[in-house]
């Protein structure tokens, strides 16, 4: 099997060693944009229902995007996210952090800089996330 990375050798009181470094990962908006379209691409494969996109760069050190979305059921929501988490792994992005499978009520899946919040709709209606995340910056010292 072929390895990623350049090959370097450290020594070592019994000689040398091959060590083999990972490639930098992309960085920056170039690297978020492409992991959004990864996620909303395996979204609309699973049938996710009302996927709504919200840009946070600048308003949070979270991550560049939120992106909420519907499951039918439990199941559909546990499918989707599991789905999801298959397609990130694919493609080399291991590092997503998950909570709330076990329920099937809420999954939040968080990539670094993309955020997934998989909802039965009974659940999204409640906490409404989107919309607090979606309202207009609201300019210092100036309330209407």
């Amino acid at each position: 099997m072929p390895r990623k990375g350049k090959t370097l050798t450290t020594v070592h009181t019994k000689g040398k060693m091959p060590v083999v470094l990972p490639k930098s990962p992309e960085r920056g908006a170039d690297a978020a944009a492409r992991e959004l379209e990864l996620v909303l691409a395996s979204l609309e494969d699973s049938k996710a229902e009302d996927i709504v996109t919200i840009n946070i760069a600048g308003k949070s050190a979270l991550g560049d995007y939120m992106v909420v979305v519907s499951g039918r059921s439990n199941r559909h929501v546990t499918a989707i996210s599991e789905h999801l988490m298959s397609d990130l792994k694919d493609e080399g992005f291991r590092s997503a952090r998950v909570e709330g499978l076990e329920t099937g009520d809420w999954v939040l899946i968080d990539t670094g800089d993309v955020i997934v919040h998989v909802f039965r709709p009974e659940i999204r209606e409640f906490y409404n996330i989107e919309k607090m995340w979606a309202a207009p910056d609201i300019d210092e010292g100036r309330l209407h």
